[in-house]
């Protein structure tokens, strides 16, 4: 009888100690300026743009696609993310990425890119009411 009980407990133990470990995961800050994400020691969604004059690299062998990015302020940090590059990244407009900053480089999870077509047309609509 003794047994039963230190065994439910032990589950609600783990139960609990895994809750715990996947909300500290799921804790992600949103910013925009670059200058705050340098020291920042938690995964932060970074919101800016492209340095187009800085132009893109990507290693098909070792799947690293990395790329500078500016905020709002002009701030700029290069960005590595292990994977393949977005298809529309050329052509966003806004790109977010998801990750932490550790020893002078961006290293995203996740990149999201934000197309100006899907825009253009609320636009145009806009303008011709």
């Amino acid at each position: 009888m003794k047994n039963k009980y230190l065994f439910g407990g032990g589950i609600i133990i783990v139960f609990l100690a895994l809750m715990s470990y996947l909300f500290t995961q799921t804790n992600v800050s949103y910013e925009e300026d670059f200058a705050e994400i340098v020291h920042s020691t938690k995964t932060v969604k970074a919101t800016g743009e492209w340095v187009k004059s800085k132009n893109y690299r990507l290693d098909n062998e070792k799947k690293i696609f990395s790329f500078y990015m500016k905020d709002y302020k002009g701030n700029e940090m290069r960005v590595v993310y292990n994977g393949v590059m977005p298809n529309n990244f050329e052509s966003s407009t806004s790109v977010v990425v998801t990750g932490k900053y550790q020893d002078g480089y961006f290293y995203a999870t996740d990149i999201l890119t934000k197309c100006p077509s899907k825009y253009e047309e609320q636009f145009d609509e806009t303008a011709s009411s």
